[in-house]
């Protein structure tokens, strides 16, 4: 995206913008920016955000039977009238979704030890302030996943905490209730993962409430906000690669770079490299090309 939407913007974000609709709807359009350190970097990666859209898309058609979800559509012919002649422009990358109101934690459920929660364990021997066992390694599958929620902080890092915490802020039965949805999701994905060669290591969810309902909104189960490995390339003990942005987040730790704005550009290298992390993830994931496919190019 490279101009803004002649519509009321109800909220802008790292990478996605969205706008008000009628009818209690929402067009949200995923731009090709990323972000690295909290800090949106001045180069895009092509196609990045029709990556986000259509495996979102993807998964909300896998989960609607059991997980009720903000999706109403991604097709181009129900983009409002007066988007017509931005068409091409938003095909593939936007989602018209029904408002709710946002539960302001991410619901993060990890399968394996990795990231934070393995920063976490070295120190503490605990992860979201819980115990676990002695003697876990990096990346070491865990006896079964575990619910961590982190508090949802629109600048800066998100805050893991315990269950309790949340439960305090919501009630009890809301966060049992987003709990169970969570590590359900979690379960259903990692078996369809594993069937394709893939590892869902650890995976983040939002949720929202409509008409007493409660839903998933905004993404669900891609490469920004999960983390996938190669099943062929894990190793207990050693960080494998991922499938995601963590590629430019080496490069720019090898730059120098303070993690302060503004951020250097990113080579063509990187680019093209991270865009192709981007494109093998959706494919072996869903088994097909990515519909609406540009050529790369380095700036949003």
């Amino acid at each position: 995206m490279t101009t803004e939407i002649d519509l009321p913007v109800y909220a802008r974000g790292k990478v996605r913008d969205t706008y008000e609709l009628h009818d209690d709807q929402l067009l949200m359009v995923a731009t090709d920016r990323i972000s690295a350190f909290d800090v949106i970097l001045p180069t895009g990666i092509p196609d990045k955000g029709k990556v986000l859209t259509q495996l979102s898309i993807w998964w909300f058609s896998q989960t609607h039977s059991f997980q009720e979800n903000h999706l109403v559509s991604g097709m181009v012919p129900d983009l409002p009238g007066a988007l017509k002649h931005r068409r091409d422009e938003l095909a593939g990358r936007f989602m018209v979704v029904r408002k709710a109101k946002r539960i302001d934690f991410e619901c993060v459920v990890r399968g394996y030890l990795a990231g934070s929660a393995w920063a976490e364990y070295k120190e503490n021997g605990t992860v979201a302030g819980e115990p676990l066992r002695k003697g876990l390694v990096e990346s070491q599958k865990l006896s079964e996943p575990i619910f961590t929620p982190a508090t949802k902080a629109e600048s800066g890092h998100d805050e893991n905490v315990s269950f309790k915490v949340m439960a305090k802020e919501i009630g009890e039965e809301l966060a049992g209730q987003v709990r169970d949805a969570s590590l359900a999701l979690y379960v259903f994905a990692a078996e369809a993962a594993e069937q394709k060669g893939l590892i869902l290591a650890d995976t983040k969810f939002e949720f929202g409430m409509t008409g007493g309902r409660l839903i998933l909104i905004d993404e669900a189960l891609t490469p920004d906000s999960s983390r996938f490995w190669d099943q062929a390339r894990w190793q207990p003990g050693s960080a494998p690669p991922s499938y995601d942005k963590q590629y430019v987040r080496d490069w720019l730790t090898a730059s120098g770079w303070n993690r302060q704005p503004p951020a250097p550009e990113l080579p063509a290298e990187v680019v093209e490299r991270t865009r192709e992390l981007y494109l093998v993830a959706y494919k072996q994931m869903t088994t097909r090309d990515l519909f609406y496919q540009g050529e790369a190019r380095g700036r949003w």
